[in-house]
């Protein structure tokens, strides 16, 4: 079966393609379809902004439509950069977004934090369904790693003492957020579809 992906993010594209390849599912991406317009997320919450994506796609193509928001939430920056986390920077770059953080953070000894995933399936008839994952850990105090993308060589996630940066993603996906929202979907595969 395919569905399309509303994102034009690489790392999160193929992630997905990883986790549901083993269900029969085949993720499409924008690039796939040939989609180079722009979709203005403004919504409040990572729900707001995951449907408003994949509304537009599935209306759009008049076919079912996957889409998640995701982002980090530091605890001693009152959640920030939340749904925020992509455009952080002025520039919205992950190595300019990452320094910000360790800027903003500082030395500040709380380094609580948690990354969130909402994903949305949409339907061209506006039924939808929504999934949460979340992954707790703590914000370190330099990058390490290359592997994921975004936040991903700042954050260690609780129960391990090197980043996402180091984590292969086999590894990764049974842990994430990402990861967390999916299996949540997954439990529903056979309602959705």
């Amino acid at each position: 079966m395919d569905i399309i992906f509303a994102s034009s993010n690489e790392g999160k594209i193929r992630e997905f393609r990883e986790i549901l390849k083993p269900y029969g599912i085949n993720v499409l991406s924008l690039h796939d379809l040939g989609f180079t317009g722009d979709i203005i997320e403004d919504g409040e919450t990572f729900l707001d902004n995951a449907i408003i994506k994949a509304k537009t796609i599935s209306k759009l193509y008049n076919k079912p439509a996957m889409s998640d928001d995701s982002g980090i939430c530091v605890c001693a920056l009152n959640n920030a950069p939340g749904v925020h986390s992509a455009r952080y920077s002025p520039n919205r770059d992950d190595k300019e977004n990452n320094k910000l953080l360790l800027k903003n953070l500082g030395d500040n000894k709380n380094r609580k934090a948690f990354y969130e995933c909402d994903i949305v399936i949409y339907f061209p008839d506006d039924r939808y369904y929504s999934y949460v994952g979340k992954c707790f850990g703590k914000i370190a105090y330099e990058e390490t790693g290359n592997l994921g993308f975004g936040y991903d060589p700042l954050f260690i996630p609780d129960g391990y003492e090197i980043s996402f940066g180091l984590i292969p993603s086999e590894e990764k996906n049974k842990i994430s957020h990402r990861g967390n929202a999916i299996r949540e979907m997954l439990k529903d595969i056979n309602k959705i579809f």
